[in-house]
């Protein structure tokens, strides 16, 4: 190689880094090309370029003609290894984690920013104490105190004659029996904290740039400033740099420590107090006032542990003024190893002897579920209060359910984590107790707790109600369809033309459009559900407390119409939950064995893991937290090597990971990169639901920072839409919408019919070349490379200074 040049404003060291979207790209397909090599980066992660492109930057004649493009892969963050497919488990945690960063824009009510954020992770908070309580109930209750309980049920299951009462072993005690059952529920807590370390190790552990990276990155002024020591981070309107600016905004180390402590410790504090609370309760009745005592001391110890578990949660949130490399070794490591503790002692409690204690009905203790319902209903409203108050201060039109979209989530991740641990109850208590029915007195064990099945029997008066908006949306997408068509044809073949008109191809395109435009409907159906969850969850509660019954006991004596509808609501709701309950996991485990299938769940994930977990630990991790800063690295490394000029090109989510990557870059870096986004739904999605993050105030600033940006999309693109920034004196940002198909019918130049592309295929308009190109004809005259003596590393840098990739400096694919 020859010592990398000086590149002048005509050719020379531009680049351009393409990002892909959801679903993830080959390298090979990105740069259109079957032979591609590695040049910086691990399997997670890397950037590639054309074995011809590798030394681009010592050959600046040959890119006379356009950009060097080099391709960054990042969709093994999210779907590359099979056992990430496990994650469909912890949907409801990363939902909840969405309604974090949901929170309203505003000016000003600093408290009841810290409130929005502090309610939130009480409610994620729940969410963990009601997965623990799920496997309690189906272990502890269902298995060990039920079934093994009775003779009908533990004489069929030969797995469960050690346990069972009328036998005469060490075990057949109930105490012993939950003291044994309870190692089930702690294993999922010690499974959950051992995920969520190691990704955390791998994720939130990435330093950000500004903490010293090459070629001149450095903090910014204000970007020192002091780390806030409220409950959560500044507000959004920051006075010095817009949220995803700041240095510690991918840096989340601290609190997803303190977080997992917390949630860990809360798991198994649930686990103690469900086999301390029956044996306890047992003991009050007995002659031993030892055990009495012991009880009440250690009921006591764990609700102090209770209480020390929501002080944690409560009293840190997310720092993002600077990179806060501090650990709370003491509290993460402490916290867990004492709750632990507990649970041995609760396990010896229990185990102690008590020959006269015999097991009957279900398990002492279900009041757990209605307190964990109502508590989630509880921080809804108040989050939903807040958030309307927010929202108020500031109201913008384009903003999701009048900011009320963060508790919609909230409502929906409670109803996810309801649907699957009532499913779990519901299905190991139909194989248990043969043909009869849970709770119905049909069968040889009780059943879960009452208020399982009234909100399993209110999921088809759900499913019901939902009908009217889908149909009401079907209707109008098919008028929507039948009106656009004139204008599809007055586009394509306007009077006076060559081009005959043809009513089926427009009513073709006519339809793509009017489908594209579903999305912008989906938040009024997200409130709907989340509205009508909240309303027949609190009719569940309700039914259950009055009755004491489950729904077709309760019915008895009425009408037969009510009877009727409750005991078909009752048998089809808990069908319905459990078989909702068994897709998850059948289409996880699909999912590990297919790489397909692994690639559409990938599809989720590239959606819903795009923020760090400012709420729940046991979230999915944020892969963000590593592909923002490769971004911001390769960009201000390269720029400040070469001098040259750069493009950023993102597609899809690609687009949103190339603005965060961008908003974190020096000033100076800024001043040299350009922004192409297609397919983009950093307005249409991202400003509308996180309006605080990508809102209209937040995409001004990067059109401002960033030094030219332009946007494509498309009329018939469900995802990708307009950013809507006013252009002023300056270029416009959004280019008007691309012709979609490309042409109408059959022409020389495209004898075939087009298809309708919608989100896919944007590089194939040569609209997309001709903006890229002037998008790099409006930057700044590329700058005198740095000179360090040595040779081109296809990198931007000198030979040798990635010794681990060999002489070269890079690795083949």
């Amino acid at each position: 190689m020859s010592p990398e040049p000086t590149a002048d404003r005509g050719g020379g060291a531009a680049l351009e880094l393409l990002v892909h979207g959801v679903g993830g790209a080959t390298p090979q397909a990105m740069l259109a090309d079957p032979y591609t090599v590695r040049i910086t980066g691990d399997e997670t992660a890397a950037i590639h370029r054309r074995p011809d492109d590798v030394d681009a930057e010592a050959h600046p004649e040959r890119y006379e003609d356009g950009p060097v493009p080099e391709a960054y892969c990042w969709s093994n963050l999210t779907s590359g290894n099979a056992g990430r497919a496990l994650w469909l488990l912890l949907l409801p945690f990363m939902v909840v984690n969405l309604a974090h960063w949901m929170r309203p824009a505003t000016n000003g009510l600093a408290r009841t920013q810290r409130l929005y954020g502090l309610l939130v992770r009480l409610l994620a908070l729940t969410l963990t104490v009601l997965l623990t309580a799920a496997v309690c109930e189906v272990a502890l209750d269902l298995v060990a105190w039920q079934c093994a309980g009775s003779a009908g049920c533990a004489d069929d299951r030969s797995w469960l004659g050690f346990l069972s009462a009328t036998g005469d072993g060490w075990w057949t005690q109930p105490g012993r029996r939950l003291a044994l059952a309870a190692l089930v529920p702690a294993a999922l807590v010690g499974l959950l904290w051992y995920l969520s370390n190691r990704t955390w190790s791998a994720y939130e552990a990435q330093r950000p740039p500004t903490d010293g990276a090459p070629g001149g990155l450095r903090p910014e002024p204000g970007a020192d400033a002091p780390t806030a020591t409220s409950a959560d981070a500044a507000p959004a309107t920051d006075p010095y740099r817009p949220a995803l600016a700041r240095p510690g905004f991918w840096y989340g180390r601290r609190l997803v420590a303190r977080l997992r402590a917390a949630h860990t410790a809360a798991g198994f504090l649930t686990v103690a107090a469900a086999v301390t609370g029956a044996a306890a309760r047992y003991d009050r009745g007995a002659p031993s006032a030892t055990r009495e005592i012991v009880g009440w001391l250690l009921q006591a110890t764990l609700a102090t542990g209770a209480l020390v578990v929501i002080w944690v949660v409560c009293s840190r949130g997310r720092s993002e003024r600077k990179s806060d490399g501090t650990l709370d070794r003491a509290l993460i490591t402490r916290l867990p190893s004492v709750s632990l503790a507990l649970v041995g002692v609760s396990v010896v409690y229990a185990a102690w002897s008590r020959p006269d204690w015999v097991s009957s009905g279900t398990l002492p203790g279900s009041v757990t579920f209605p307190v964990l319902v109502i508590a989630q209903a509880v921080l809804v409203v108040a989050l939903a209060a807040a958030a309307f108050a927010l929202h108020r201060r500031a109201p913008h039109e384009r903003i999701v359910l009048q900011g009320l979209g963060g508790p919609a989530v909230a409502m929906l991740a409670c109803a996810l984590g309801g649907v699957m641990t009532g499913g779990v109850a519901q299905r190991v208590a139909d194989w248990l107790d043969g043909p009869g029915t849970p709770g119905m007195g049909e069968g040889v064990i009780a059943g879960p707790p009452v208020l399982l099945s009234w909100q399993a029997a209110v999921i088809p008066v759900l499913l019901v109600l939902l009908v009217i908006p889908v149909v009401v949306l079907a209707v109008r997408t098919v008028r929507t369809g039948r009106r656009l068509a004139p204008l599809v044809e007055a586009e394509y073949a306007p009077r006076g033309s060559k081009v005959t008109p043809d009513p089926a191809r427009s009513r073709q395109i006519a339809g793509a459009r009017a489908r594209a435009r579903l999305t912008d409907a989906v938040p009024w159906l997200v409130g709907l559900v989340s509205g009508a969850t909240l309303v027949l969850g609190a009719g569940a509660v309700v039914g259950a407390w009055l009755s004491g019954d489950v729904p077709g006991r309760a019915a008895e004596g009425g009408p037969a119409p009510i009877q009727s509808i409750a005991d078909t609501a009752q048998a089809l709701g808990s069908w319905l939950i459990g078989f909702g309950f068994i897709l998850f996991v059948t289409w996880g485990r699909r999912a590990y064995r297919d790489a397909s299938a692994r690639r559409t769940i990938g599809i989720l994930w590239d959606v819903g893991t795009f923020w760090p977990r400012a709420s729940h630990p046991f979230a999915p991790p944020c892969y963000a937290e590593r592909a923002v800063p490769d971004l911001t690295w390769r960009m201000a490394s390269w720029t400040a090597r070469t001098g040259g000029r750069l493009v950023i090109s993102g597609h899809s989510q690609g687009s949103v990971l190339a603005a965060a990557a961008v908003w974190q870059l020096p000033e100076s870096t800024r001043h040299q990169v350009a922004l192409l986004t297609y397919g983009s739904p950093l307005e249409r999605l991202y400003g509308r639901w996180f309006p605080a993050y990508f809102g209209a105030a937040p995409l001004r600033d990067l059109d401002r920072e960033v030094h030219c940006w332009r946007n494509l999309w498309r009329a018939t693109d469900p995802i990708g839409g307009p950013v809507r920034l006013d252009a002023g004196d300056g270029p416009a940002v959004d280019q008007e919408p691309l012709k979609d198909p490309l042409a109408y019918g059959r022409t020389a130049r495209h004898p075939l019919p087009e298809a309708i592309l919608g989100h896919s295929k944007y590089q194939d308009d040569p609209v997309f070349a001709e903006e890229r190109a002037a998008l790099l004809d409006r930057l700044p005259p590329a700058l005198p490379a740095q000179r360090h003596g040595g040779t081109s590393d296809g990198m931007g840098g000198p030979r040798g200074e990635a010794a681990d990739q060999g002489s070269s400096g890079r690795s083949s694919a």
